[in-house]
């Protein structure tokens, strides 16, 4: 942890003085950190705020590269609205690009999701028109699926892009990982 706060004021060119000055903090506060006690509450707040950073930046080992790295992968993954298999594609070719190790975990996290959403959705398409010949019915069910699950799929994009924003994690994600 001390070495993040470490890191970002040292590519600000700070000193300790000048980020307690800058962030309001003492400057005993910022030594404790620096060698490695934990902030929390307002200390963590303060420093996110001062380097432009969500807290959570500061907790983990991604950068802030490595957050904007995750945030785009994630956000690939709406290409599957133009895209067959965009949701796939382009995210896998991004998460297998990184060097960070944590954001490619993440990355793996993501595709993870997509491809389990992309598995149930094409096994759906294809059980729906035996559900409807069962059914009698003459309204065509995938009309009705396909949309709520694409609907669903944005959920699930929007809801860990807002999660990455603001705690730098992901909130949607398996519980076993297979990537």
């Amino acid at each position: 942890m001390g070495n993040k706060v470490q890191q970002l004021r040292s590519e600000k060119n700070w000193t300790q003085m000048e980020l307690a000055n800058q962030s309001g903090l003492s400057l005993r506060t910022i030594q404790r950190i620096e060698k490695g006690q934990v902030p929390k509450g307002h200390t963590l707040k303060s420093l996110a705020k001062t380097f432009n950073v969500i807290p959570a930046a500061l907790n983990s080992g991604l950068d802030t590269e490595g957050i904007k790295s995750i945030r785009l992968i994630n956000s690939t993954a709406l290409t599957f609205l133009i895209l067959p298999f965009g949701n796939i594609l382009i995210p896998g070719i991004l998460t297998f690009r990184l060097k960070n190790q944590e954001a490619q975990q993440l990355g793996k996290e993501i595709l993870s999701v997509q491809i389990v959403w992309t598995i149930v959705t094409s096994i759906l398409m294809m059980v729906l028109p035996l559900i409807q010949s069962q059914l009698s019915t003459n309204i065509p069910l995938f009309l009705i699926v396909l949309p709520l699950l694409f609907i669903l799929n944005v959920g699930i994009i929007v809801k860990n892009g807002h999660s990455l924003n603001t705690q730098g994690d992901l909130s949607i994600r398996l519980k076993y990982n297979f990537l």
